[in-house]
């Protein structure tokens, strides 16, 4: 994948950036493509939130949680009578090592962060008008959080080094339309801890 090099700068916009992490919890690193970059993912993401800290930036974590009863659950889950990352389990408890303690948290039931949760709302009353998007998985949460963001008029940026995706070729589909269709660049670590901080 190919790095923007033409990305605005923190601030361009007069506006504030914030930090969202996506779905680093137990259940999405069962598989074996993301188990393989756990550790990786886990320190990129830590460094971005490092340098959000330093920033005084916004760091939100974005977390798919699902209910027992059946009534939060997909089409899909529904169709294949089979649930999935149920509250309180540990498929729905956050990665080991990632640090987000204390961090605000977003609850949803669908791939993109920003169906039926309040987020568009917490973030522009937290001032933000660009979000730097970490976690998994990048063609699925990721990609649709990003497309949703651009909905709700939020500038987006992928921070590369901190996602990761259960298959490379859509993963790089995706963001090809999202970085040319969207105008949502793709930045490497370095960019998207100074965006941050």
């Amino acid at each position: 994948m190919q790095l923007s090099d033409t990305s605005p700068g923190p601030g361009i916009d007069g506006g504030g950036t914030a930090l969202l992490v996506i779905d680093m919890q137990n259940a999405f690193f069962e598989d074996a493509a993301l188990a393989s970059a756990q550790d990786a993912l886990v320190k990129a993401c830590n460094r971005l939130i490092e340098a959000a800290h330093r920033g005084n930036t916004p760091v939100l974590v974005a977390r798919t949680e699902h209910l027992r009863n059946r009534s939060t659950w997909t089409r899909s889950m529904l169709d294949d009578d089979q649930g999935f990352i149920f509250r309180g389990s540990h498929q729905a408890e956050t990665v080991a090592g990632l640090r987000v303690e204390g961090l605000e948290t977003v609850t949803k039931t669908r791939d993109s962060a920003f169906f039926g949760t309040d987020l568009a709302a917490r973030l522009k009353d937290l001032g933000v008008e660009r979000l730097v998007l970490a976690g998994v998985s990048t063609h699925n949460c990721v990609a649709h959080t990003g497309a949703d963001a651009f909905a709700h008029d939020f500038r987006v940026s992928y921070a590369l080094d901190a996602i990761g995706s259960t298959n490379d070729r859509y993963a790089e589909a995706m963001l090809e339309i999202l970085s040319v269709e969207y105008r949502q660049p793709i930045i490497g670590q370095a960019e998207a801890e100074a965006l941050l901080g």
